[in-house]
């Protein structure tokens, strides 16, 4: 399924992140995303728990909840939407 976590601060490390989650599971695999030219986390990631059961765990446990001075937004991550390619 996936989990998407999003308005998390910038400055959390996915050993933070994944600290916090292995409360709720096993975590399978994290992914902070990066700006390209900045090079700065863009405050939001994606998570893969063990099986379905730990993700409904963390997304019922996590969503709306308060970390690191910021509210969490977790939710079922969607599929990545197409986008057309730009021509210059």
């Amino acid at each position: 399924m996936g989990i998407y976590i999003g308005n998390l601060n910038y400055d959390v490390t996915e050993e933070e992140l994944k600290a916090v989650l292995t409360a709720y599971g096993t975590v399978q695999k994290l992914h902070l995303p990066v700006d390209r030219e900045t090079g700065r986390k863009r405050g939001f990631g994606f998570i893969d728990m063990a099986n379905d059961t730990e993700e409904e765990t963390v997304i019922s446990e996590l969503d709306g909840a308060e970390w690191m001075g910021r509210q969490m937004k977790v939710n079922k991550a969607r599929p990545r939407e197409s986008r057309p390619n730009k021509t210059w």
